[in-house]
């Protein structure tokens, strides 16, 4: 006699889809290699690393000034001299006199925000952003937009420019990465000009200041700055390579997606929302390497 199998036995489980199942299923297709001028790799005490993208689409002028005091070595021997809780983590000369390389750009206030019109092929968060009438990702990064303007938003990891008062912007020489809760009340404030994609946690796991805004009481040691270096200027054997997921691809609507409205064994009430500084865009080692 023939047994008809119980409904649980002729249909298969669904697999569970979480962010992480998807960036693991994305095809090669769905990913960028980050060019190894962009990449910013700085070496602290007790030879921790860290690793910053930089965004030249946006931040022209303040990256070509960053690529410029990297390949002078301009930030060996300096420090992290501020570390303030929830916040941000700040590092350059701090005493402000030693000498910028030549030609250095400056004021670069214009890399505060780019014209709506270079804003074609964004990617919107299909969710209402708390300070923008529109933010979603271009080529990468997370963006925000008002209609007349676009500029890059302050999430964790954001690395920005270090400035006096205004008109002042900054060079690129001092600069701090978010270490807290995305600040987006500095949108338009401050330059965006990258983000930390490996060894957030050699930065966000330092002894908090004592000081005033974070800054390192007398009694503490401010960590060393061994040396920073951009990849393209390392040896092949050293040279870092990374890619980021594409955020034009399918895979990255998908993740967008599930980021937003995730029902797996953990979760019981989906979001049914999110905001784009909890869309980080997925970032891995190159795989031929």
């Amino acid at each position: 006699m023939v047994m008809a199998l119980s409904a649980t036995a002729q249909t298969p489980a669904s697999p569970v889809i979480t962010p992480n199942s998807v960036v693991a299923d994305s095809p090669a297709s769905a990913w960028k290699a980050i060019p190894a001028d962009d990449i910013l790799v700085m070496t602290l005490a007790g030879n921790k690393r860290v690793v910053i993208q930089l965004a030249p689409w946006f931040s022209q002028g303040h990256v070509g000034n960053m690529r410029a005091l990297a390949k002078a070595h301009w930030w060996d021997a300096t420090s992290i001299y501020r570390v303030q809780d929830n916040y941000v983590v700040q590092w350059g000369d701090r005493s402000e006199k030693k000498p910028l390389p030549a030609g250095m750009k400056t004021p670069l206030p214009e890399d505060y925000s780019i014209p709506y019109r270079q804003t074609l092929g964004m990617v919107q968060l299909p969710f209402r952003d708390s300070y923008a009438q529109v933010a979603g990702f271009i080529d990468g990064w997370p963006v925000a937009t008002d209609g007349k303007a676009a500029w890059m938003t302050h999430c964790y990891g954001s690395v920005g420019v270090g400035r006096n008062g205004p008109p002042d912007a900054g060079t690129g020489a001092e600069l701090y990465a978010v270490i807290g809760h995305a600040p987006r009340q500095l949108d338009r404030n401050i330059a965006v000009v990258g983000r930390v994609i490996d060894g957030m946690a050699n930065m966000a796991s330092l002894p908090r200041g004592t000081a005033e805004i974070g800054m390192y009481g007398a009694e503490q040691v401010p960590t060393a700055i061994l040396s920073v270096r951009l990849a393209s200027d390392m040896p092949d054997a050293e040279r870092p390579q990374f890619e980021m997921m594409d955020t034009a691809s399918k895979s990255f609507a998908d993740y967008m997606h599930v980021r937003a409205n995730r029902k797996d064994d953990f979760y019981i009430a989906p979001a049914g929302g999110v905001d784009v500084c909890n869309v980080p865009v997925p970032i891995r080692t190159n795989p031929l390497k």
